[in-house]
């Protein structure tokens, strides 16, 4: 899957289905880019039901903290245990090593953008 295959959530989370009602989260590369070197990530426990539009965690920064939101809804089935130790990755590669959480779906995705349009959104 490549970016442009990714749905986007107007809070600047991706989300990448895999077509077996798996779900992965990460934030975008233009939050990484707003919050600065992300220093800290606070995620959801495995097992945690999420609601789609949801705070489900927080990214603290340089700059500030920030609420995560469920892009969807479903159980939380794998978090990123890298992030513990290396937050930065989601500043250095959020499409890949700096994904945040696995979710497994309880129903499709909604109200959610693609590529071109969340790139219409953040434009100035």
């Amino acid at each position: 899957m490549t970016i442009e295959d990714l749905l986007y959530s107007a809070e600047h989370e991706w989300l990448a289905t895999d077509g077996s009602g798996s779900a992965t989260v990460g934030i975008t590369d233009f939050a990484t880019q707003e919050l600065g070197d992300i220093v800290f990530v606070q995620l959801p426990e495995v097992g945690t039901e999420v609601t789609a539009g949801a705070v489900i965690g927080e990214v603290e920064s340089t700059k500030s903290v920030s609420d995560l939101f469920s892009p969807v809804s479903g159980t939380v089935t794998e978090i990123n245990e890298a992030l513990s130790d290396s937050p930065e990755l989601v500043n250095t590669d959020p499409f890949s090593q700096g994904w945040l959480m696995k979710i497994s779906l309880s129903a499709e995705p909604a109200g959610l953008l693609n590529r071109q349009d969340y790139l219409a959104l953040t434009a100035d």
